[in-house]
Order: C-alpha cells, then sequence, then structure tokens
C-alpha cells in the first residue's frame, strides 16, 4: 500500500472535515507537524477540536489555525506563549479543557491501546478533577480520565521509511508517538525518508503499522523564547 505522498495536501485529501478531533504532536515549537497545519488552514475544516500539548506561537504552528479561526476547542498543557489563544479564551469564543502534561500524553497513549480510561492521582482535589469519577486504591484518591480516539492524527518525524517506521529526534519524541498511535488515521511529515530495511529496529520509535500516510519537506526552525546574556564589560 502506498504511504508516501507528494505534498501535505495530498496526504490529507479526503481526510479532513468539519468538527474533527485531530491529535497533533509536537512540543512547543519542537517536533510540530508545520506542513500539515498549513495544509488544514488552506482546506477551511473549521470547528475543530485540537488535542495539542500546546497551541503553537502567534503566526506559527497550531496558533495559524486559532487565527484562521478553525478551532473551537483546544484540549492542552501549556498555552502561554499565545497572545491570540488568550484573547480567545478570555473573550468566550475558544473553548479550553486542560490537562496535566502527563495525563494528556496517558490519554493518548491509552486511546491508541485501545483503552478507554485510567486512573491518576494528578489533579484530584483541583479544578481538573471537578465531576470525574473518583475512587480510592490504597488509601490514595485516584480520578478517572478517558482515553482520546482523536479521528486524524498529524506529527512529525525526524526520520521514517516507506513503511511508516520512525524515529523522532529529541524532544519531539515526548508527544508524537502517543498522538500518532490515537488516531483512527495518521499522517507523518518528515525529514528525510530512508529505505526499507536502513533503521536499526531497535532505534524506532513508532512502528509503521500506525501511520498510514507519509510526506517529506523543508521545514523551518524557530525558538519560543530567544533569552541571550548581555555582552560582559570589556
Amino acid at each position: 500500500m502506498k504511504k508516501v505522498y507528494g505534498s501535505a495536501a495530498e496526504a490529507l485529501d479526503g481526510l479532513l472535515r468539519d468538527d474533527m478531533l485531530i491529535a497533533a504532536g509536537g512540543f512547543g515549537l519542537c517536533g510540530i507537524p508545520e506542513l500539515l497545519i498549513d495544509a488544514i488552514v488552506a482546506s477551511g475544516v473549521k470547528n475543530l477540536t485540537i488535542a495539542s500539548n500546546n497551541a503553537g506561537v502567534d503566526g506559527f504552528g497550531l496558533g495559524k489555525l486559532l487565527e484562521s479561526r478553525q478551532v473551537k476547542k483546544m484540549m492542552s498543557s501549556y498555552v502561554g506563549e499565545n497572545k491570540e489563544f488568550m484573547r480567545q479564551y478570555l473573550g468566550g469564543e475558544l473553548e479550553l479543557e486542560f490537562n496535566p502534561q502527563g495525563t494528556l500524553a496517558e490519554r493518548m497513549r491509552a486511546g491508541g491501546a485501545g483503552i478507554a480510561g485510567f486512573y491518576t492521582k494528578t489533579g484530584y482535589g483541583t479544578q481538573i478533577g471537578e465531576g470525574k469519577e473518583v475512587k480510592v486504591f490504597n488509601g490514595e484518591h485516584y480520578i478517572l480520565e478517558e482515553g482520546i480516539f482523536a479521528d486524524l492524527a498529524i506529527v512529525k518525524a525526524w526520520k521514517a521509511d516507506p513503511t511508516g517506521n520512525a524515529i523522532f529526534r529529541k524532544t519531539a519524541r515526548n508527544f508524537n508517538p502517543p498522538a500518532a498511535m490515537c488516531g483512527k488515521v495518521c499522517v507523518m511529515e518528515v525529514e528525510e525518508i530512508v529505505e526499507a530495511g536502513t533503521l536499526d529496529p531497535d532505534h524506532i520509535h513508532l512502528p509503521g503499522v500506525y501511520v498510514h500516510r507519509i510526506v517529506q519537506g523543508e521545514h523551518e526552525k524557530r525558538i519560543e523564547q530567544r533569552t541571550v546574556r548581555k555582552r560582559e564589560e570589556a
């Protein structure tokens, strides 16, 4: 089965619709599927729910989908770098479901493993736990969190072979594998596609069975917060 496509738009062809739940990989601006995000912006689909660690920054990453008003709800852990996100949320224009980072990653992983829900101590006794089922195990309180079963997963890998076996580089490994696993369909953009059989099986972070479509492309390297020291006096 062909998995490699010529462009992000081709790789998403026939998969997009209004009111979708999309799981997006990446951590900050590291390992985000920027080409696929641009293609979703161009498609014009709307009322999207996005499950992602963060919401990008103004004018880049998922921030572009916020600016085009295509997102109705974010399921995220950290959204502090995006002024447009803050404006829409405080203005009542955007729904927000906050998740602790570990809980969000595990919700994605659980969905990919076919697990409907799990119990965690994280969030008990806070607003995160309000309205959720509570059980006591060994004298400790746990809240029930549901697995995420996304209509579509969009992720970015460093290297992959044509079957979808993928390697993620450093921090990009945090959310990309669980995001890929929880999608009914997973589309992956990659910096480099190598021949089948050239990746060491022990180095593969995501088996190709989870990946349905692949696109290779050029990516922009960005830094969220550039911090430098003042030059020392001579």
